[in-house]
This record gives structure tokens, C-alpha cells and sequence, in this order.
């Protein structure tokens, strides 16, 4: 009789523990945040797709958002890493919508378009994620379109009108009044192009804004999740009295702006901190009226996540002169260091990767680098009158910069012989040398400005292993006095406003018209699209193109005369006056730089390849335990190469990696248009797959009911390649 009682008692403990190991592996596991988590580490403990079967994945589903062609010249691609949350993925379309789709099959359930909103100004730019929030029945994402934050209700798609004013919070809530800054901030162009992160009640966000003379500053603010109401400020441009004031010039707080954490941050939830990292101060290129190094531009930063407090900040870059923002948020790990006594400990750290291919590290509490940081002279030559270049910049000592520092004529493309003779004679005509030069009129060739790391983020595994892609691209920047673009000679209305706006990014000459552009040379736009939808463009912006509606329709009009040569010629009366543009509206333009760059640009062969020696892009592997790489690899192909028999080359890459316990790393982000699984040990790509059109945006990996996927958004229209409008997820068989 015992015996069959323990036998009963043995069989049932078998199973339940063999219902409980069934209800753990049938337990959804979402993808909850921008970056996975709040560590932001694009991490997942997830193994059912593993090194060894990896090879089996197969398309799941495929979300077509119907946006895939944009013949009004309105569309974006998507930069959106999705969300997941209780099996229900949440992502934005090209057109900005918000939608709901089944996490499983791909099935939509329901979908939000903001421009339906009479109170909201349409406006088109990237959005690369959501925030989700939930209190008991209140479940609601947050995200934002042009200068309005919005809170939908996360189950059925509708605007929750209780939050903000009607539903819509104004993102230039706690930047500053008229009496304060000299100028109405209303006026002037911000959005959010990277999702804020929650703690507690409160929305932490960053923002996005011009980087020219009419840029707002870029000053960190919270809101309340559930009234829309401002919390509090941290403003990265320091008011008179306010600590960092002094690294400016008196009042640059009136005139300059930028500073901005337009890249995304990340929370300790434990600590109650954010950290985040900031973009350079306005305007790009020329710091003549902001002598100083500038805090809190160009740093990593600590904020009390309750308050707005500053903790501790690291400037990365002094008084930076190229562009150089933080281009991604930081992330939160955990190491084993040396500490004073020589022994290993574990540390709480957060690594931030830059644009011009450095890593640091700090400790999470005091903002002390890990490794040391050294502060390197640079090179002693004439800068632009006016201008104060920072004598030293910062460098970690390890890890080594993971992207090209410096080149020679040695490093000049060998590609092809064509591209071989353009190459050398661009450099031959072209000043280069030590990095950090100063900006000049004469036509400089700079590793940097465009990435090193780009806004898809590292990835970071609990064994203090940084992932992260990079970018090793040339650019050419030639800097011109602005009084002499304004007042030679006769000039329309359109070219006067052409100038203070557009010509900071985008040519409109003859001259080297055969290199490609970072913005598009307009030379030639009207062939390329009609007036209305030139105008359509100024008004609503494009991907990284902000919306100009601050403009007044007539001075839009007469951008658009100017471009298509149909102006009025209107006659200056001192060729060497500064003219300020004004509008109906008053001075819309705080600050006019004496000098600014005319549209810097790739330096490319004239088969558009990059017109020096591979690899262009490249995927590392970094252990910040020791600091010492583990691997890297080219990431990306042209394929017309690889059939003439080059090795893989590498291509410019946008979009981040996603990084599992199964041993995989996933990573799109190229110009062949792939999807990639690399081992994590080994740097090997072990599957591939061509998506329906360029994936410039980061993967996401979760569960349904026992099942794992990897989603991405595949937005195309990068690099010229055809535009996408479709979200697809992969599974085992």
C-alpha cells in the first residue's frame, strides 16, 4: 500500500514539474523597451534559435504597413524598433501612424494616424521607437510627431485626450520665455526623433532641433505620464549663475542652441538615474561666438531620474568644431575591474560609444573612467577668424578606437583604377592631416562627422561584451563667410532665406556634383520633383530634414522660386552689410554664424563606393572587462564586387544589433539589404537573409506562447535603394 502511495506521489511531483517547465517555456517574453530594457543592452536571455539551428529560420509573417511608395515626395524610411508587449507589437509606419499588430502572426489590430488631428501640423521625420506604460487598466504608448507628444491607449488605438491639452503635450514646453532668451522658442522648429525613457511616473525625453542659427537648446526634460504636465528641466545650455555658464561665451544661451540628446538614454532603475549623451552646440562647424568648452554639450550624463538633478557628466568632445554628437544611448554594464588594491571587483558601469569610433566607460556612480583618459593635443594651425579651437581633446587609453582615426594617401581607394586616379587627386587638391583640424575654407577631408557609431546603438551581453557596428567613411567639409553668400551682388528674397536655412546642409552648384552628398545636392530638383512638392517638403521635413513651418508661406514660396530659378532678382544696398531675414512675424533667426559650411559631403569615387581602402563598415566585438577586441569583421557587401571576385568590403551601415544567450547576434543596417545571425564567439555570420527592402533599423527578439521571433522594420530608401513599408518577423520551422 506504501509503495503505491509514494509511487503516486513521485509520478504526480514529475507532473507538475513537468506542467511548471511547460508554463515556463510557453511564458511570453516581450521586448518591452527601445533597447530591450531599461539598461538599454539589446539583450535577450533567450535560446530556442541557437548557433545550431539557426540555419533552419524562415520567414514567420510580414506586416505591410502600406506606405511603401511615397510618389509625393513625403515619405520616410522606417528607423522604428518595435515594441512588445503582452504578445502585441507596437511601431510606427513611414507616414508616422502608430499601429498594433499581433506579435505571433503579424495581424493588425488596430492603427493611429496622427494627421488626422486638426490640432497637430503635419510633419515627417524618424521615429525609432515607442514607450509603453501601464497602471492597472491604464495602458498607453507614448510617442510623438513634429513638436506634439501624444498618448494613445495601447488597446484600442484612440487618443487619450485627458493627457496634455486635447491629447496634445507641446515638446517646447520648459525651453524658455520670450524675456528670458531674447527670442519666442515657439517659433523655431524641435521633435523627438528617439523615444525618452519611463521612471516611475515620469517621461524623460530628448529632442531633436536645428543645427544651424535657429536652433532651440536642447534641454532634457520629464513629464507626467499620466497628465502630460512638465516635471522638470535640466537645460544642457546653463542659464547666468548656473553651473557650466562660464564654458560659453556671455549670453551664447540668447543666440545658440543644440546640446540636444536627440539619440536616446537609458534608466538605472535601481539607482533612480538616467543616463544619456548630448549632441555639439549650434551652430555645426563654427564655435567663434561660444568660446569655451561648452558643457553640457557633447557629454555623458548622470540625472536624479526624479528630479532632473545633475549626478556627474564626462565631456567627450571640447568646444567641438565637426559635428561630433553622441550618437547613441549609452549602455549600462556590469564588469570586472581592477580596483586601488589591484584586485578584480565587479563594477556597475555605463559605456558610451561616439561618432568618431571611441568607447568610454565609467563607473555608474561616480563618473570616473575605467580606463584612463588622455587629453591629446591638437594640431596647432590657423582656425576661422574668431574662432578658439580647445586645445586638447579627450581619448580613452583602452578600448582602441574601434573605427579609422587618421589616413594617408596609402589609404586611398585601389578599388579599380578609375577610382584609384579620383581618389588621389581629390587628396592631392584637399587639406587633410592629424585628426581634429579646425574647419576651414579650403576644402577638408575629416573621419567622424558622420560616425564611428551611428543612432542604432550598441548591444551589451552580461559577460561585459560590447557589440557595437561602425562606419569608416571620409568627409569633405569647406566652410564660407556668410556675409559673402548673402550680399554679392544682386540676390532674390529665396536666396537670402536659401542661405540662412537650407545651404548649411545642401549645395546648389556645379561643383563636385559627382560626389554624393550627405543631403542631396539641389542643383537640378525641380527634374526630380514638382513645385508643390518641394513646398510640401520645407513645410512637413523628410528622415533627418526637419519641418521649416516656422517660415511664413510666402518665404517658403520663395525657397521654392529660388530653387526652380523663377525668383525676382531684388537689389542689396551694401554688398558688404549682414542682412538678417525677417518675416512678418518679426526676426526669426536669433543668430546669423560669420561663417558655416556649404553642404559637407561623402567622399566617394565616381562609381559611388568609398574612395578609400575597405572595410567601409565594419561589426566588433569588445570585451569592456579588459578593454581588448575580441573580433572584428566586415559588415556588408556590394554584391557587384563580391562577383568580381573582392572580398567582402564592408558598406555604410544604419541600425543597431540585438544579441541573445543562444550565442547570435542579429544585425541588418547595410546597403545589400541583408539581415544577418553572426556567433557571438567568432564573428562567423552563420544565416542571412534579403529583406523586402533595406533594414535601417535595429532587430527585436521575443516570445509567443513558447515561440521565439526576430522582427525588424524594413524602411528602405537609404543609399538610394527602393523605399519599404513592411515589418517581418522570423521563427524556426
Amino acid at each position: 500500500m506504501n509503495y503505491w502511495k509514494y509511487a503516486l506521489g513521485g509520478l504526480f511531483i514529475v507532473l507538475m514539474c513537468g506542467a511548471a517547465f511547460q508554463i515556463r517555456e510557453d511564458k511570453d517574453t516581450d521586448w518591452p523597451k527601445y533597447g530591450g530594457n531599461s539598461a538599454g543592452s539589446r539583450y535577450s536571455e533567450l535560446t530556442q534559435i541557437n548557433k545550431q539551428n539557426v540555419s533552419q529560420l524562415q520567414l514567420a509573417w510580414s506586416y505591410d504597413t502600406g506606405e511603401n511608395n511615397n510618389p509625393d515626395g513625403r515619405g520616410n524610411d522606417i528607423q522604428c524598433q518595435p515594441i512588445v508587449v503582452n504578445g502585441i507589437l507596437y511601431g510606427t509606419t513611414p507616414r508616422l501612424k502608430l499601429f498594433a499588430a499581433d506579435a505571433a502572426t503579424g495581424k493588425e489590430l488596430w492603427k493611429y494616424d496622427p494627421m488626422s488631428n486638426p490640432n497637430l501640423k503635419p510633419s515627417f521625420h524618424p521615429v525609432r521607437g515607442v514607450v509603453y506604460w501601464e497602471e492597472g487598466d491604464d495602458k498607453r504608448i507614448l510617442y510623438s510627431v513634429g513638436a506634439k507628444l501624444m498618448a494613445i491607449n495601447a488597446l484600442t488605438g484612440e487618443l487619450i485626450r485627458s493627457f496634455g491639452e486635447n491629447g496634445l503635450v507641446d515638446l517646447h514646453a520648459g525651453l524658455g520665455d520670450k524675456a528670458t532668451m531674447g527670442y519666442d522658442v515657439n517659433e523655431f522648429s524641435i521633435r523627438s526623433t528617439t523615444p525618452g525613457v519611463v521612471y516611475k511616473n515620469l517621461l524623460i525625453m530628448g529632442s531633436s532641433v536645428s543645427e544651424g542659427g535657429d536652433a532651440l537648446p536642447g534641454h532634457i526634460r520629464a513629464f507626467d505620464v499620466r497628465t502630460g504636465k512638465l516635471a522638470w528641466v535640466f537645460r544642457t545650455i546653463p542659464l547666468p549663475g548656473e553651473y557650466g555658464y562660464e564654458t560659453w561665451a556671455k549670453d551664447s544661451y540668447k543666440k545658440l542652441g543644440g546640446a540636444n540628446c536627440w539619440a536616446g538614454m537609458v534608466v538605472d532603475d535601481k539607482r533612480g538615474t538616467v543616463f544619456l549623451g548630448t549632441g555639439s552646440p549650434s551652430v555645426d562647424f563654427y564655435g567663434g561666438d561660444r568660446k569655451g568648452a561648452n558643457l553640457f554639450a557633447n557629454c555623458v550624463i548622470a540625472l536624479n531620474a526624479e528630479t532632473g538633478k545633475r549626478i556627474w557628466h564626462y565631456q567627450t568632445v571640447h568646444h567641438d568644431l565637426w559635428d561630433r554628437d553622441i550618437p547613441c544611448p549609452p549602455n549600462l554594464i556590469t564588469v570586472m575591474h581592477k580596483g586601488p588594491d589591484g584586485r578584480l571587483r565587479k563594477v556597475d558601469a555605463v559605456a558610451q560609444a561616439t561618432k568618431d569610433g571611441l568607447i568610454f566607460i565609467f563607473d555608474r556612480d561616480t563618473g570616473k573612467p575605467l580606463f584612463p583618459v588622455k587629453e591629446v593635443p591638437v594640431p596647432k594651425v590657423a582656425a576661422l577668424p574668431g574662432e578658439a579651437p580647445w586645445p586638447t581633446q579627450p581619448v580613452p587609453v583602452k578600448p582602441a578606437p574601434f573605427s579609422n582615426q587618421s589616413f594617408t594617401k596609402a589609404d586611398m581607394s585601389a578599388i579599380s583604377p578609375s577610382s584609384s586616379a579620383y581618389a588621389l587627386s581629390v587628396f592631392d587638391k584637399s587639406r587633410g592631416g592629424p585628426k581634429n583640424l579646425p574647419p576651414s575654407p579650403e576644402e577638408t577631408l575629416y573621419y567622424g562627422i558622420g560616425g564611428g557609431a551611428e543612432w542604432g546603438g550598441s548591444a551589451a551581453d552580461p559577460n561585459g561584451i560590447m557589440y557595437v557596428n561602425a562606419n569608416n567613411m571620409l568627409w569633405l567639409l569647406k566652410m564660407q563667410a556668410t556675409a559673402a553668400q548673402k550680399n554679392t551682388g544682386t540676390q532674390t528674397q529665396g536666396e537670402k532665406l536659401f542661405t540662412a536655412n537650407c545651404a548649411i546642409c545642401h549645395a546648389i552648384d556645379t561643383k563636385n556634383t559627382e560626389l554624393t552628398q550627405a543631403y542631396p545636392n539641389l542643383k537640378d530638383v525641380g527634374k526630380r520633383l514638382t513645385k508643390q512638392q518641394i513646398s510640401t517638403l520645407i513645410e512637413t521635413g523628410r528622415n533627418r530634414m526637419p519641418s521649416f513651418q516656422h517660415i511664413s508661406k510666402p518665404d517658403r514660396e520663395a525657397i521654392v522660386n529660388y530653387l526652380l530659378k523663377t525668383g525676382v532678382p531684388v537689389k542689396t544696398d551694401d554688398v558688404h552689410q549682414v542682412t538678417t531675414v525677417e518675416t512678418k512675424k518679426g526676426n526669426l533667426f536669433p543668430y546669423t554664424p560669420a561663417y558655416q559650411n556649404r553642404g559637407f559631403r561623402q567622399f566617394r569615387d565616381p562609381d559611388n563606393y568609398p574612395a578609400i581602402q575597405p572595410p567601409w563598415g565594419t561589426l566588433n566585438a569588445v570585451d569592456m572587462n579588459t578593454g581588448e577586441y575580441l573580433w572584428k569583421v566586415p559588415l556588408g557587401e556590394y554584391p557587384e564586387l563580391v562577383k568580381k571576385g573582392v572580398p567582402a568590403t564592408g558598406t555604410e551601415n544604419h541600425g543597431g544589433p540585438v544579441v541573445t544567450a543562444g550565442g547570435l547576434l542579429f544585425i541588418a543596417a547595410t546597403y545589400d539589404e541583408k539581415l544577418r545571425a553572426f556567433d557571438t564567439k567568432t564573428g562567423k555570420v552563420v544565416w542571412e537573409y534579403k529583406l523586402p527592402a533595406g533594414g535601417f533599423a535595429t532587430p527585436i527578439t521575443y516570445t509567443v506562447r513558447g515561440k521565439q521571433y526576430i522582427a525588424i522594420a524594413c524602411g528602405g530608401t537609404r543609399y538610394d535603394l527602393k523605399p519599404g513599408g513592411k515589418y517581418v518577423a522570423f521563427a524556426l520551422p
